[in-house]
């Protein structure tokens, strides 16, 4: 297994294509730090069926973890709940997220709904990160999910 060196999730070296992102990979010869400097991740916080404060927990590693990987941006899937009005766990990842921007921690944040061409973060952010263009989630307005900048 190796990292995909689009979206960061592990993937078997036989494949062309990840199947996380659908970025087209290189073949390796030899090294495996012959790869590119990884981009974006994607992070289920919902995987398992945590309490709030292990997905807190989780987010806060992940992030921790993206800044030693040189992940630059993170897809955070934290869910929009079954209520109909936002999950709990959604509500605490955004204000951990917002806290955490105040602090200088992270770069920023786009909550899954503004994530598409119009909105001017969005349009900063693909000028930067163009492959971000690929991005599934982009133009969908999902409220389950959060792109996070990291540092």
């Amino acid at each position: 297994m190796h990292p995909c060196h689009i979206c960061g999730n592990e993937i078997s070296p036989a494949l062309l294509r990840c199947r996380y992102c659908g970025s087209e990979q290189e073949r390796l010869e030899g090294d495996i730090s012959a790869t590119k400097v990884f981009v974006r991740k994607t992070v289920n916080l919902e995987q398992g069926l945590p309490t709030v404060e292990q997905a807190l927990q989780r987010l806060q590693q992940e992030i921790s973890a993206a800044r030693l990987e040189r992940v630059r941006i993170l897809t955070l899937i934290h869910g929009y709940g079954s209520s109909g009005k936002g999950g709990v766990i959604r509500k605490e990842c955004r204000k951990k997220l917002d806290y955490l921007s105040r602090r200088a921690e992270i770069k920023e944040f786009i909550p899954g709904e503004e994530f598409n061409r119009r909105q001017g973060t969005t349009k900063q952010l693909l000028s930067r990160f163009p492959q971000l263009a690929e991005h599934p989630h982009l133009n969908r307005h999902n409220k389950g999910i959060t792109i996070v900048v990291v540092f």
